[in-house]
């Protein structure tokens, strides 16, 4: 037999009324429950939401609008939460003589003890010059050779 065909039962006290903790007048036999023909029930009005009309709102109580007037303070654990700080994804081109320094300087990194990407390097290097005073900034700006900019040849 199929599983959707089996006959499930009616009522979980009638199939096993031993197990059952009701009294006989309580655990009523299938067929003597009031069966009610579809046919004969009454029809059930479906109403779509755009159809219906809109309640009326109750009347505000003063000491609920203050209660909602006045801010509710966030929780602990959310003023310890920091904000979540947008990401950005760019391409550029450097020198492989400085791209290979950043591996160097994660090698460094590692035998102090701690563990730096790529990333993480490029974000202390904009630090590092965002620290330094006007004259010593100019001076590294300067000491850059120039990079065509732009993707390299294909080659």
């Amino acid at each position: 037999m199929n599983k959707s065909m089996t006959p499930r039962p009616q009522n979980k006290a009638v199939a096993h009324p031993e197990t059952c903790k009701a009294t006989p007048t309580e655990v009523l036999p299938v067929a003597a429950k009031k069966v009610i023909p579809r046919a004969v029930r009454a029809p059930v009005k479906r109403v779509s939401m755009s159809s219906k009309l809109p309640m009326p709102l109750p009347k505000a109580n003063p000491a609920v609008k203050t209660a909602l007037a006045a801010p509710a303070k966030p929780a602990p654990s959310k003023l310890l939460k920091p904000k979540k700080v947008k990401l950005v994804r760019d391409s550029f081109s450097i020198p492989k003589l400085e791209y290979l320094m950043l591996d160097v300087l994660k090698l460094r990194s590692n035998a102090l003890g701690t563990s730096a990407k790529k990333s993480d390097l490029i974000r202390v290097g904009i630090k590092t010059l965002a620290a330094m005073p006007d004259d010593q900034f100019l001076a590294a700006i300067k000491a850059l050779a120039p990079v065509k900019t732009g993707s390299p040849a294909k080659g």
